[in-house]
Parts: structure tokens; C-alpha cells; sequence
């Protein structure tokens, strides 16, 4: 009992937030998670609420539930708006709690015009209050996505210091680009 309770407290989670119009089971996500479980994490890949119009209320909430107490051993990926979830989530931590990384997968945080989501840009993003609840900050980009452009690995990495990678010729990491497995990003979670 006090061996299981202890292993538990111990294991490294990560928490997938899939984006706008995303699901778990797309794309990388499943067989990244399958890598992760092989290797000893607890991985947590929910569904977020009311992905083709989401907000970010619902969106840093729900994940919150799905966190419960977050930890230096949990470590948050997030696939386009996703990363912008995780930066609201991180914001939205009292004083004092911390998580052990997280990951943006052709992540932003500005506007980029698309009318579903702009709820999630109604005010600045607090770099420095992020910046409290975490160390450890990773951007994955491509070199020829449709929708983020580059200048936002600069923009991650001016304000979190952020590890940037940049891969060629991934679009937008996702299973309408034919993205089903992603060993890269496997790697930079194990080496947080």
C-alpha cells in the first residue's frame, strides 16, 4: 500500500489539449501516449468541451479538473490552441503551484483572426505570472505551417525562454497532414 502510494506520487504525467476542432485520438497524440505508458507516465488525453466553438473559460476549467492538484512531475503538451489553454491554465494557478514543463506544439498566443476562438484573447496573456508556475517551456514548430507563423517560436522564447525546435515540411503537426507519429516531441517530453 505505502510502495504503490509512493510509486504513484513519483510518476511523471502528461496532460495532451488537443485544438480548436481536435480530439484525442487525433493525429500523434494516441501513439505518443502508447510511447509514454510503455516508458512508466500516467497520461491523461482528454476531450476538450465544445471544440468547433470553444471558450476559454470552459477550456482552462475543464482542464483544471483534469489536472486536479498539478505537481513538478506533471507536464502539460498542447497542439495549437492548446497551448494557449495551457498558458490561460498557468495564469489562472494560485501562488505557489507549479508544474514540471510544458510543450507547444505549433503553439501561439496572439489573435490570429479566426473568429471561433478569439474568446481566448480578450486580454494580454501575463508572461511573468506563467512564468511563476513553471520553468521549463518547449515550441515545436514547422517550417511551413498554414496557420502559425514562425514568429511566434521567437515570441515563446523572448517570453518564457522557451527551448525552440523547428522541423521541416510538418504543416501544422496534425492527422490531416498525415502526422501519426511525432518521435521528436516523444524525445523533448523525456528530456524534461
Amino acid at each position: 500500500m505505502c510502495f504503490s502510494y509512493f510509486y504513484n506520487y513519483l510518476m511523471k504525467r502528461v496532460v495532451f489539449i488537443h485544438g480548436w476542432e481536435g480530439s484525442p485520438e487525433e493525429g500523434w497524440r494516441p501513439w505518443v501516449k502508447r510511447e509514454l505508458e510503455q516508458k512508466g507516465f500516467q497520461v491523461l488525453n482528454p476531450a476538450m468541451p465544445n471544440p468547433k466553438y470553444p471558450k476559454q473559460k470552459e477550456w482552462v476549467e475543464h482542464l483544471a479538473e483534469v489536472i486536479k492538484t498539478p505537481d513538478e512531475e506533471t507536464i502539460l503538451i498542447g497542439h495549437s490552441l492548446g497551448a494557449i489553454t495551457i498558458l490561460r491554465y498557468l495564469e489562472s494557478l494560485p501562488e505557489g503551484q507549479k508544474i514540471g514543463g510544458a510543450v507547444f506544439v505549433a503553439g501561439f498566443s496572439d489573435d490570429l483572426q479566426i473568429p471561433e476562438i478569439k474568446d481566448f484573447f480578450t486580454t494580454e496573456i501575463k508572461w511573468d505570472k506563467v512564468k511563476q508556475h513553471c520553468q521549463t517551456f518547449i515550441a515545436l514548430h514547422s517550417d511551413n505551417d498554414p496557420y502559425v507563423p514562425l514568429t511566434h517560436r521567437e515570441i515563446f522564447q523572448d517570453k518564457l525562454n522557451a527551448q525552440v525546435v523547428t522541423m521541416h515540411n510538418m504543416r501544422h503537426f496534425s492527422g490531416d497532414d498525415g502526422i501519426r507519429e511525432l518521435p521528436q516531441l516523444l524525445e523533448l517530453i523525456l528530456s524534461i
